[in-house]
């Protein structure tokens, strides 16, 4: 089924849009590179095809990156494969050929196919995934949506994500609920560690709990379905902040335990710049006001926290594409090479004198993201050297108690280019 899937993929890449989407009718030296790639590799499991630099070679070939920097900063957004950019310039430009028609006759019409192929992917009924357009708008949909009086409870961490901290400040003044804060120490290996920080929190007048799946300051992973399972054996409702872990490493929503989770689709899934989507339980959706008022009778209908307005539909339908770019390369595959990526290169570094890791180098506590700093030296210190010297793009973190510089390759990055940033940290430790 996913070889037939990839093939159909393939075929595909010189039919849409015909001499629209690519320049020439023929197909693409990379896309070519690529069904060798696959057909060579097909029968070599996951985890010895992450260090087969040939393969991932050809997947390398279908971006567009600048060769004037090595981005290590995809953890904020990641850049799209050419196909994907490319069906969203078509679309772009069939919708200003006439807007109100193209866009809302034509391109509207296939959020519904773009919504079940989501859906499956994700793990979940496409009745319950809303389509937004990145993590913040949808996990602020169910911050300000859910029903809380004042004196409820919602437990959070200082290491959650900013938007989402000042979102619970704000319905903390307007409405009077209690924030319950959990100071997690990382990185840890410790499931039952992460757990107990959470669920020693709850107290018979906790209503949600806000959970970071992955932590996106240094790419801890939570325990998500062991904390959730805690959680909603209390009665208390679970949303979970999922703009890193979805299309990063496997898992389905339906089986996370989550009430509401929301994502970003512009990072790991390497979609367009400005999109993503909301997960609702089915049970919960009627009780959960959304973000921008709803025409009446939607109330138990999840397309009514997409009420956003006039969109560009161009952005939103090259989502299939990115899809279709992602299950070609296999869920699996891709989680394995991240995990490669990163332990290639902090393994490397790890013994360097004054060099320190805030990041696990053991599958499933961490994956594609990694955290370095340098003993009595300032993460922005490492991080304007690794651009001025080398031209390496990576980004400064201090907030709370982690303090390093991120870094996040993505399929895309080469082992070569990942040299070069241990030689930079190298030399930069040595001063």
């Amino acid at each position: 089924m996913l070889a037939a899937s990839r093939r159909n993929f393939l075929q595909q890449l010189s039919k849409l849009g015909l001499s629209s989407l690519f320049i020439s009718a023929s197909v693409p030296a990379w896309s070519r590179q690529l069904e060798e790639s696959l057909s060579k590799f097909r029968s070599v499991d996951a985890e010895r095809l992450a260090s087969e630099e040939d393969f991932w070679y050809s997947i390398q070939q279908a971006y567009t990156v600048s060769p004037s920097i090595i981005n290590l900063n995809n953890g904020g957004v990641s850049p799209s494969p050419k196909v994907v950019q490319d069906a969203m310039k078509r679309y772009h430009d069939l919708s200003n050929e006439g807007p109100s028609y193209f866009m809302w006759r034509i391109l509207d019409q296939g959020r519904e196919p773009l919504r079940a192929n989501l859906a499956r992917l994700a793990g979940c009924d496409p009745e319950e995934l809303a389509i937004q357009r990145n993590a913040s708008e949808a996990l602020e949909t169910a911050i300000f949506g859910i029903p809380l009086r004042a004196g409820d409870e919602v437990v959070l961490s200082k290491q959650d994500y900013p938007n989402m901290i000042n979102a619970w400040k704000q319905r903390e003044k307007r409405d009077g609920i209690k924030l319950v804060w959990i100071n997690l120490d990382l990185p840890s290996e410790d499931n039952d560690y992460l757990t107990q920080k959470y669920v020693k929190a709850f107290t018979n007048r906790t209503r949600v709990v806000h959970i970071t799946h992955i932590i996106n300051w240094n790419g801890q992973i939570l325990p998500v379905r062991t904390i959730a399972g805690q959680a909603r054996a209390r009665g208390i409702e679970v949303l979970v902040d999922g703009a890193h872990s979805f299309a990063h490493f496997q898992f389905r929503i339906d089986e996370l335990g989550a009430d509401y989770f929301g994502t970003s689709l512009h990072k790991w899934l390497s979609a367009c710049i400005g999109t993503g989507f909301l997960y609702v339980r089915k049970e919960k959706i009627e009780n959960l006001y959304p973000l921008f008022g709803a025409p009446a009778g939607q109330e138990t209908n999840i397309r009514k926290f997409e009420n956003l307005g006039t969109r560009p539909f161009f952005i939103e339908q090259a989502i299939g594409k990115a899809i279709e770019f992602q299950e070609m390369i296999g869920s699996e595959r891709k989680e394995k090479r991240l995990h490669y990526l990163k332990n290639y290169w902090m393994e490397k570094v790890e013994k360097i004198p004054g060099v320190e890791l805030g990041t696990s180098l053991k599958p499933g506590f961490a994956c594609a993201i990694g955290l370095v700093a340098v003993k009595n030296r300032k993460p922005a210190e490492l991080d304007q050297f690794l651009f001025n010297k080398y031209k390496i793009h990576t980004v400064g973190i201090e907030w709370e108690n982690i303090k390093g510089v991120r870094i996040t390759p993505h399929v895309y990055t080469t082992t070569r280019q990942l040299d070069t940033l241990v030689q930079a940290i190298t030399e930069f430790a040595k001063t």
